[in-house]
């Protein structure tokens, strides 16, 4: 269908493009801001709970840092999950893909790590005020913070 190839083709286009790193870790940015912001009115009790799990499973393994990046990564895609719109979650996936490379070692050291599980708690806590406003702005620091480990690597 059109809505599975349509991932595809834009991961190729990005790709064939040669795209500046910088420049997708801007759009990866933006994406996850409003990814944020639109959770925030829409987040349902369960999809809470299982944030929270996440958080809980990032603050377990600040010294594993391979099923640290798992449980960060599983954060994002739940966050994703109730924003609730299919076509944000596709972007965000592509831009992802193209970013794995450099986000599977994002994180280089238990301390990074802890600063990391501080700022997706921060999120979370205000995605259970449901501050739109918070979220949006937690999420913006998150991915400064995010980006720049990112760039290092």
């Amino acid at each position: 269908t059109a809505s599975e190839l349509l991932p595809q083709t834009l991961r190729w286009g990005l790709l064939i493009g040669e795209r500046n790193t910088a420049e997708l870790l801007e759009l990866r940015s933006g994406l996850e801001i409003f990814v944020a912001r639109l959770a925030a009115g829409r987040v349902d009790g369960s999809s809470l709970a299982g944030m929270r799990a996440t958080v809980d499973r990032m603050r377990a393994s600040v010294d594993d840092l391979r099923a640290f990046a798992a449980a960060d990564r599983d954060f994002h895609l739940a966050l994703a999950a109730a924003a609730g719109n299919g076509v944000l979650v596709d972007q965000l996936d592509v831009v992802r893909s193209l970013l794995r490379v450099y986000a599977d070692r994002a994180v280089h050291n238990a301390d990074a790590a802890q600063v990391a599980v501080q700022e997706h708690a921060t999120i979370l806590a205000a995605l259970e005020r449901a501050d739109a406003d918070a979220a949006a702005s937690a999420m913006a620091l998150h991915m400064a913070t995010a980006s720049a480990r990112l760039a290092d690597a």
